[in-house]
């Protein structure tokens, strides 16, 4: 069975629960331990989801906050659902059973 996997970026909540509301705060402790980035790369390691992170930057990041890596990522996985096929029916559709219609009306003329 196929597993759908996805992940949560908590870089901004372990700021906030250490006192440190700037992105900008956050670049000198970095480069104390060896990472050299940009304002705006900060920026936008804290505010968004990246995508790719290096091992190095973790580790800083794990050092400043005194965490792990597991109070940094939060990882989450489940079942995928199947794709439904269309054979079955769906649970709001109602079954039009030949026996439950109405008769069909019958017009006669009044003219006799």
């Amino acid at each position: 069975m196929r597993r759908t996997v996805d992940y949560t970026w908590r870089l901004a909540e372990l700021m906030a629960a250490r006192g440190l509301h700037s992105t900008t705060d956050l670049i000198p402790l970095l480069a104390e331990r060896g990472v050299e980035l940009s304002r705006p790369q900060v920026y936008r390691l804290v505010n968004q989801r990246p995508e790719r992170v290096s091992l190095q930057f973790i580790a800083a990041i794990c050092d400043i906050f005194g965490c792990g890596p597991e109070d940094l990522i939060t990882v989450t996985a489940a079942d995928a659902r199947k794709k439904k096929t269309g054979t079955a029916p769906a649970p709001n559709v109602v079954d039009l059973d030949r026996t439950a219609r109405p008769r069909r009306a019958r017009v006669i003329d009044d003219d006799d």
